[in-house]
């Protein structure tokens, strides 16, 4: 069984990704647009991952981290200034007023930002009812009690990036860890306006065969995995489906490959086995995700928990902190400019990108999507201008 899995992965993204980890990489001097999608769960128990610790150990979790952490990005800034963020995706379902409040802080305080991560359908199949009832709450608590997410000009709806728990967008794993083939329509619906959920875990069964990309889904969003089929962004071409993907890098890293007996792939994950490297970051940019037309604007989006007290080394460990005095301290001599970025940050950037935008993309962090939290109080007042997102 383990084998047919495997080799069904492989199909899937093999040629791919090793067509990208032979390709010539881009043209210098670029613009490299970092997000780092945190799955962001304090109650992670790192032996029983479906056990959660107590809540007074989330707490100090939580209280460690936005202590610690701006200690150790504070002095390694990108080319605009600012600090590698986070963007933490709390599980809607873990809802805890008092977490999010702290980390609300964190992020109003320049660290990161808030988005909305969801696990369901662990022992049966979860409902397009209750799915949309818990994004829907959770996206309001997050928006009008403690001022994360965001809004789009005209609308007071609040806007939201999203990853799926266990990586099962749209029912992608049918039957397992969601059970709602409608699920992308629900998203559309609720404002969201990015996922930023692949690529899955190395040799997960919900990966699909298209990667390396940043596009609008070309199937029905009410159909399961409409994002298996897809437009890729490009210049000249403004996004009309949204939620957009957002996809990380998924190369062949073909070093480990011809010392193993199976294709080793490379996913943007931060862990303690992967920790971030100047060599991984050759094959991020392999990857070359990016707006057509845009070449020189890469976008590498990482993914990782930092909550899992396993994996601390490849987030704010030694392995973490070398990583970035290197990938901030030799940007020059690569002919780079770095810019790192919030999810809703990099949306904007791409959704610039594909306007025809020149120049530096961090100018554009703010392009469309606004921080509810930097948004006058005036414009929150409800109205019927609905916001442009559609299946």
């Amino acid at each position: 069984m383990r084998l047919k899995k495997h080799t069904a992965y492989a199909k899937k993204v093999l040629p791919s990704a090793t067509w990208r980890a032979l390709n010539f990489p881009a043209r210098s001097p670029v613009h490299l647009i970092f997000a780092l999608a945190d799955h962001f769960e304090p109650s992670n128990d790192p032996i029983n991952a479906r056990e959660r610790v107590p809540q007074v150990e989330q707490v100090r979790r939580l209280e460690w981290w936005t202590r610690e952490y701006p200690k150790v990005v504070d002095g390694w800034r990108d080319h605009d200034g600012r600090p590698l963020v986070h963007t933490y995706f709390y599980p809607a379902e873990q809802y805890d007023e008092g977490l999010i409040e702290m980390l609300a802080e964190h992020c109003h305080a320049g660290w990161g930002e808030v988005e909305i991560h969801l696990h369901h359908g662990y022992r049966v199949p979860d409902t397009a009812e209750n799915t949309r009832r818990l994004l829907t709450e959770f996206r309001d608590r997050l928006a009008f009690r403690h001022r994360c997410l965001a809004l789009e000009e005209g609308s007071s709806r609040p806007g939201y990036a999203f990853v799926h728990g266990n990586f099962a967008l749209a029912n992608s794993v049918p039957g397992l860890f969601c059970g709602v083939d409608s699920e992308m329509q629900i998203l559309a619906e609720t404002g969201c306006y990015a996922d930023l959920t692949l690529p899955t875990g190395i040799w997960h069964t919900a990966q699909i065969a298209k990667i390396n990309s940043v596009y609008e889904c070309a199937l029905p969003l009410d159909q399961a995995m409409p994002h298996r089929k897809g437009h890729d962004l490009a210049v000249g071409r403004v996004p009309q489906t949204f939620p957009l993907i957002v996809q990380g890098p998924l190369v062949t890293d073909l070093r480990r490959t011809l010392r193993s007996a199976r294709p080793a792939f490379d996913n943007g994950s931060l862990t303690t086995a992967t920790p971030p490297t100047l060599r991984r970051l050759s094959l991020w940019k392999q990857a070359q995700v990016r707006v057509l037309g845009r070449p020189d604007w890469l976008f590498i989006k990482l993914h990782c928990h930092s909550m899992d007290t396993n994996q601390q080394d490849a987030v704010i460990g030694d392995s973490f902190r070398n990583f970035l005095a290197a990938l901030v301290g030799g940007a020059a001599d690569r002919n780079e400019s770095l810019h790192f970025a919030t999810a809703r940050e990099m949306t904007n950037i791409l959704l610039a990108a594909c306007d025809g935008r020149e120049g530096n993309p961090g100018d554009y962090r703010d392009y469309r999507f606004k921080r509810l939290a930097s948004v006058s109080p005036a414009a929150e007042k409800p109205n019927s201008v609905p916001v442009s997102l559609k299946g």
